[in-house]
């Protein structure tokens, strides 16, 4: 087995904490840096599948009486409310933050560094060298590169490699439960419902509400609207502020145009069951999501690797990214664990993580093919059909069956 040594973790998120807490358990001295001040208010809903509680349950971490919120229904209702499709999958749903506290309350806050920008690292056959932008220079044996879809990390190793849009955005937000009427919260609440105007697709479910509370009346409701977005016109003016600036890929929430959140109310009046409308219009400050997907060609560099969103960014239709964070990292330390380098465990761990990358890319876009605005092969032609209807959309949305279906 590979001897723990120090391990330099760029990135703070998910699958930065997830690597760190995996080789911390081995005995490795490790030490993340992120890049911004403060995660935990970043994020909304996520269904916590059950990789997640593997990981939790690996690491020695409890989460109490439970993860989040446990539904079984899953509903489809037309423009007018009326039920139009229905069948049963059990999941658990919860709040990006309540994982991401979970995980960042368990890990030793001297070795988390806050605002920390990773800039270059150099690696020889001893060990890695990294170097950030205040000047310091770190040493160690191995370093991780969990810094997401924009990583700094891959970055340097492949600076072609882009991330993909997809042709559409998400607008997302949290309600608060005691806020939704009791109609509304006796049709949708403990279920995910779905909405499928032409082209677009609207799914929602419950998740804990602030400080983790799970109490009844106290949990929060989590709403995705995936509508299209053609890149030069419409997604850069959803994207431009009161000012005129136009951001890329992202806008901070408070910077949405007023008027740009108007008019997604009213499409949704237009377009959405009135139990759909009303948690659309409890929404205080909806957000923005600008949909890519990401696959790397290649994961382990010498001594560095990418895991998480790093690597492999899938559409949310998969409802992957924690999972796959949490699996990729639980692949490294094992690999670590039987290699004799690691420059071998990182060639072990890519071996094992890359085949599986790509078939979660491959379902995202299968999934979303039915709200791309153009449809360019056969193959995004037959898959848009397919997921059109509610049976197949309530099947298959947010389930991870295919990867163990495609393992056997």
């Amino acid at each position: 087995m590979t001897k723990p040594g120090r391990a330099i973790v760029i990135g703070g998120s998910m699958s930065g904490l997830f690597a760190a807490h995996m080789l911390r358990q081995q005995g490795w001295d490790v030490d993340v840096f992120e890049r911004v001040e403060e995660l935990a208010d970043r994020g909304a809903g996520i269904v916590a599948q059950q990789e997640i509680g593997k990981a939790f349950a690996r690491l020695g971490i409890g989460f109490g009486d439970n993860l989040g919120v446990n539904t079984v229904p899953r509903r489809t209702f037309d423009p007018d409310g009326k039920l139009i499709g229905e069948t049963e999958c059990r999941q658990t749903h919860t709040a990006w933050e309540r994982v991401y506290r979970l995980l960042r309350d368990a890990f030793p806050p001297e070795r988390y560094h806050r605002g920390r920008r990773f800039l270059r690292v150099e690696q020889s056959a001893d060990g890695v060298t990294a170097h950030f932008d205040d000047g310091e220079v770190l040493t160690g044996d191995l370093l991780i590169g969990a810094d997401g879809l924009r990583s700094s990390v891959r970055a340097q190793y492949l600076p072609d490699a882009e991330p993909l849009y997809s042709g559409y955005s998400a607008w997302r937000a949290l309600v608060n439960e005691a806020e939704i009427s009791p109609e509304t919260h006796r049709d949708i609440y403990l279920c995910m419902a779905f909405g499928l105007p032409p082209g677009e697709q609207f799914l929602s479910y419950p998740v804990a509400g602030p400080n983790d509370d799970l109490r009844p009346g106290h949990r929060r409701y989590n709403w995705i609207w995936y509508r299209p977005a053609e890149e030069s016109t419409r997604l850069r003016d959803l994207l431009t502020d009161e000012s005129g600036h136009t951001h890329a890929g992202a806008i901070p929430p408070p910077l949405i145009r007023k008027s740009v959140i108007a008019e997604m109310r009213a499409d949704a009046r237009r377009l959405l069951a009135p139990q759909l409308q009303e948690v659309v219009n409890l929404a205080p400050q909806p957000f923005l999501q600008t949909i890519y997907d990401f696959e790397t060609p290649q994961m382990a560099f010498g001594r560095v690797a990418i895991v998480g969103d790093a690597a492999f960014v899938a559409r949310p239709h998969v409802a992957a990214g924690v999972a796959k964070a949490a699996e990729d990292t639980m692949a490294l330390a094992d690999a670590l664990a039987v290699e004799p380098t690691v420059e071998a465990a990182l060639k072990s761990f890519e071996a094992q993580r890359i085949g599986i990358g790509r078939r979660i890319v491959a379902r995202g876009r299968a999934l979303g093919a039915y709200i791309q605005p153009e449809r360019r092969t056969a193959e995004e032609q037959e898959n848009a059909l397919r997921h059109a209807g509610p049976e197949r959309v309530m099947r298959e949305i947010a389930v991870l069956d295919f990867l163990y279906e495609a393992a056997n």
